[in-house]
């Protein structure tokens, strides 16, 4: 179960990352909400997930899909750069999270 609050508490952090994009540094007010609530929602989800997923993992798990989730969101509505490297990129990127919850025991 703490494996699916982690994965959910990763797709807040998208949301986060995209809600500060779109507030314009901070001056848009609804954007601005946003990101304190996508912010506030997967930090405590992260912490939550941790009681059994050691740290090092769940923090490594959370960002990398933090950081595959905004690239995504950047490619498909952000006209961000999408070439090889970075989709082989992206994608080993999500390789080695999946590999994290494989190879991790609970703590």
């Amino acid at each position: 179960m703490d494996w699916m609050i982690l994965i959910v508490a990763g797709l807040f952090e998208v949301g986060f990352t995209t809600c500060m994009k779109l507030s314009d540094n901070f001056t848009k007010i609804w954007p601005s909400l946003g990101f304190l609530f996508f912010s506030v929602m997967s930090f405590v989800l992260l912490n939550k997930a941790t009681r059994t997923i050691p740290i090092g993992t769940g923090y490594a798990v959370w960002t990398g899909i933090g950081a595959f989730g905004t690239a995504l969101i950047g490619i498909l509505f952000y006209k961000d750069s999408i070439d090889t490297w970075r989709l082989i990129f992206l994608v080993g990127l999500i390789g080695c999270v999946l590999g994290l919850k494989f190879v991790t025991q609970p703590s």
